[in-house]
């Protein structure tokens, strides 16, 4: 069972928000929660909130052991630009453009692994015919 959750217009550059994304990819949700609540960063914060909303929903909702949850995909895309600008001296103006971001979490229950060993499992074997070309006279 996979649990989806989103942040969308998180007030943070991307960029910024990869490194701790990094950080956590992969890993089991307790571990990334204890992981997550050391990290020296602003954007930390928020992806810790992200994940404990999605470790409480796979509790509430579909009755999961937090301990076998794990973080299967967790990505960030770039959200709206907000564009700003800043007066310069004789009459200039220079662009401030303010990044916002987008990430998107979700959980499983089973190793990814185990599911892609089941699905090789289960694919019957197809055997390939060769055509051979006859010569025409």
């Amino acid at each position: 069972m996979d649990i989806k959750v989103k942040l969308s217009n998180l007030r943070t550059a991307p960029r910024k928000v990869r490194q701790v994304i990094d950080l956590v990819r992969g890993k089991k949700a307790l571990d990334a929660k204890a992981m997550l609540s050391f990290t020296v960063n602003k954007s930390a914060r928020n992806v810790e909130k992200l994940l404990d909303s999605a470790i409480a929903s796979a509790k509430h909702d579909f009755q999961l052991n937090e301990a076998n949850l794990f973080i299967s995909k967790i990505t960030v895309d770039e959200g709206p630009k907000l564009k700003r600008w800043h007066p310069m001296s004789r009459g200039r103006a220079y662009p401030i453009i303010k990044r916002t971001s987008h990430i998107a979490l979700t959980l499983s229950g089973e190793k990814a692994e185990i599911k892609k060993e089941a699905i090789k499992q289960e694919k019957p074997k197809i055997k390939k015919t060769v055509r051979r070309r006859t010569a025409k006279k």
